[in-house]
């Protein structure tokens, strides 16, 4: 009877872990913060504090528009981790260094965007309202606009450029090729049943066949976050146009920075032969 009871107890521990893993799976995929440190003033920019009204919330960005009024616009979409204070230093660089005005936004939950805690729909219903006020509010032509998406914000560059072929095109930096694939590295995920537990797909590698956009896909040979042979397996699965940019000494944040002129002219070339279709 002790066996039985010690048996039953150990499923009963179990199915009560996999019932946690699907309900607060969220929490082991985003980190928001709420402070904002750092500003494009940090970096000498001018810019506009937006607030996008949603039906109960709103999310709250910055517009930091470059000396030329006609420039191509960059939509901006962060990862899974703080908040738009930490991707102030390479707004900077897009919009100094390249010439883009650049539309940096934080998602529900993230910093001054108020909301409850981010999953992957409402990420993407962020990013929609986005690519909205860009398109119908500032009256931007899609064909002047590039999506930019880094890490876990890469993934969501991939869905809004599904949803809108009308775009100029995408690059993805430091992505992954879906969140399965992205726990299959974890240990300890192996003792459950990750693919009837997981919800929160963000499965990009699944919608490659379907872009109709040219796409970039840049990532640092040194990520020890996110295998640059991710990068590589969606670029092998994306239609042309495409190009993909391994940077040597690049990690999951430093590929601007190890890069150097590789990096802003494999984006620069990119940029020019997309916004030119």
């Amino acid at each position: 009877m002790l066996l039985i009871g010690l048996i039953v107890l150990a499923l009963l521990l179990y199915a009560g872990a996999c019932a946690c893993l699907r309900q607060v799976q969220e929490r082991f995929i985003f980190f928001p913060e709420r402070e904002v440190t750092e500003t494009p003033a940090t970096y000498g920019l001018g810019y506009e504090d937006v607030y996008l009204p949603l039906e109960k919330d709103q999310l709250h960005g910055w517009w930091i528009p470059a000396a030329r009024p006609d420039a191509p616009v960059v939509l901006y979409l962060h990862g899974n981790g703080i908040n738009v204070g930490a991707n102030a230093e390479h707004a900077h660089r897009l919009q100094y260094r390249l010439g883009f005005t650049v539309f940096l936004f934080d998602y529900r939950g993230y910093g001054k965007s108020s909301g409850p805690f981010p999953s992957e729909n409402r990420v993407y219903a962020d990013a929609e309202r986005a690519w909205q006020y860009l398109v119908g509010e500032r009256k931007i032509d899609p064909r002047r606009i590039l999506l930019y998406g880094h890490s876990l914000g890469g993934a969501v560059a991939v869905e809004m450029a599904v949803r809108h072929p009308e775009v100029a095109g995408a690059v993805v930096e430091s992505s992954f090729t879906s969140i399965l694939e992205m726990t299959a590295a974890q240990r300890w995920t192996r003792f459950f049943p990750v693919e009837w537990l997981l919800h929160q797909r963000f499965d990009s590698i699944a919608k490659m066949s379907r872009l109709q956009v040219p796409v970039l896909f840049i990532h640092g040979r040194r990520d020890r976050v996110i295998s640059h042979t991710m990068s590589e397996r969606n670029y092998a699965a994306a239609p042309q146009p495409k190009r993909l940019l391994l940077v040597a000494g690049g990690d999951h944040a430093t590929n601007a920075v190890e890069g150097g002129s590789l990096y802003l002219e494999g984006f620069r070339t990119f940029a020019h032969a997309a916004l030119s279709r």
